[in-house]
């Protein structure tokens, strides 16, 4: 008896989209499978966002095939055998069969197969090496129903081949066993992670923070980031000495009060506190300038933030930074408190800071300029005077008491 997807637990088999570029694919004894997410996801009861199809077609028949069908190709990977079809606001990356001609430890060469065995066989993991055909039905060519069923995160074939195909292996390793592994890491990957760890240094930035950050994304990567700084793999991306007494302290509490996980913010909990390090390692992972802004900032010090804080305060700091740095800077610190005896004042804190609408400043310049003050600098220094009187109040005075301060204010202004 062979084993199927259960449809009616997967909305996206039965979605009109999908099954029209099925049929389009299918037609006239067509063969096409869904592989990798769409199949793992759904056999673990989670929730499916991108849907991969394979079939033996070449780039130019799969295309043919949509035009026919009056759906939107657009090659997006061609010479790696990928084809977008986009159906309504819905998008499903179709691949050719292929086998690996040559690889250097970044890219692949790859030739196109009609051999779905030898296509399961350059894939990463066996869990990611699962097909479906149109109606559900299951194709394993290396146990990933096994290792899914187990929660084990496996290579198909040499672990230490498969890294050398490709480096970032590595980093994916950890990144699903944080997403979908469970208890002890597979023993072999884990030994060939280690040994080839140092094939790191070959990636892009770009390649390496898009795997860290979904790792940082997980509901708890704690363990998989604990064994990777054991194992010497964090240390070929994060120098210095890594926090990882508050990165878990993160991600717990996250969990305890319902805090959305923020991968760059783990980050900044794990790194060094040091605004040069987290300046270089902007730079290493390509980041975006909000985000190198954003880490270079957090790894100041901020020792004035704590459950103590006076409300004025922390009112005047919302209304100066903004209530996402300072829930940054609150979370933060919060991670950094060994106490533990805290930690409903600081989910308190940070709530706070996440509720807080800001008051908007009664006065402009026009107001000034009615006062009879002249065009200049001298306008902008006046309204800067009162708005800071009227922060440091804790925002106390309306439009018509802060009109009378300015009544005085500019009696003496030239």
């Amino acid at each position: 008896m062979s084993i199927r997807l259960d449809s009616s637990h997967a909305d996206w088999m039965r979605a009109r989209e999908t099954r029209t570029v099925m049929e389009a694919l299918s037609a006239d004894a067509g063969t096409a499978r869904f592989v990798g997410g769409a199949v793992r996801n759904t056999l673990l009861g989670l929730h499916v966002d991108d849907i991969d199809i394979a079939t033996p077609f070449l780039p130019g028949e799969v295309i043919r095939r949509l035009a026919f069908a009056r759906i939107k190709a657009v090659p997006t990977g061609i010479e790696h055998g990928t084809v977008t079809a986009i159906v309504g606001a819905k998008a499903f990356e179709i691949t050719t069969l292929r086998r690996d001609v040559e690889t250097d430890g970044r890219h692949a060469v790859v030739a196109f197969s009609d051999d779905w065995q030898e296509d399961a066989s350059r894939r990463d993991f066996t869990i990611n090496a699962l097909y479906a055909s149109p109606d559900g039905e299951l194709c394993d060519y290396f146990g990933g129903l096994v290792d899914l069923e187990a929660r084990r995160i496996r290579f198909i074939g040499d672990p230490v081949q498969r890294i050398r195909e490709d480096y970032l292996r590595i980093l994916r390793l950890f990144r699903f066993h944080a997403w979908y592994g469970s208890g002890a890491m597979d023993e072999p990957a884990l030994n060939a992670a280690c040994d080839e760890r140092g094939g790191l240094r070959q990636l892009s930035g770009e390649r390496i923070q898009k795997e860290i950050l979904r790792l940082l994304a997980a509901k708890n990567p704690t363990r998989a980031v604990e064994v990777m700084a054991q194992k010497g793999i964090l240390e070929e991306i994060i120098p210095g000495e890594l926090r990882l007494e508050c990165f878990a302290h993160l991600v717990a509490m996250e969990d305890a009060y319902d805090i959305d996980a923020d991968p760059v913010l783990r980050l900044c909990a794990l790194m060094p506190h040091d605004a040069t390090v987290a300046s270089d390692l902007a730079e290493r992972l390509r980041l975006s300038g909000a985000n190198r802004d954003r880490m270079i900032e957090l790894a100041a010090a901020h020792a004035d933030i704590s459950p103590s804080l006076a409300p004025a305060t922390l009112h005047k700091l919302l209304y100066r930074l903004g209530p996402s740095r300072v829930s940054d800077r609150i979370l933060l610190n919060w991670s950094q408190d060994r106490s533990n005896s805290d930690n409903s004042a600081w989910a308190m804190l940070a709530g706070n800071a996440r509720a807080w609408i800001g008051p908007e400043f009664p006065l402009s310049g026009r107001d000034v300029l009615a006062k009879g003050v002249a065009p200049g600098p001298r306008v902008g220094e006046i309204l800067s005077r009162i708005e800071t009187e009227w922060i440091e109040s804790d925002f106390a005075g309306d439009r018509q008491s802060l009109l009378k301060r300015l009544d005085v204010i500019a009696q003496f202004a030239p």
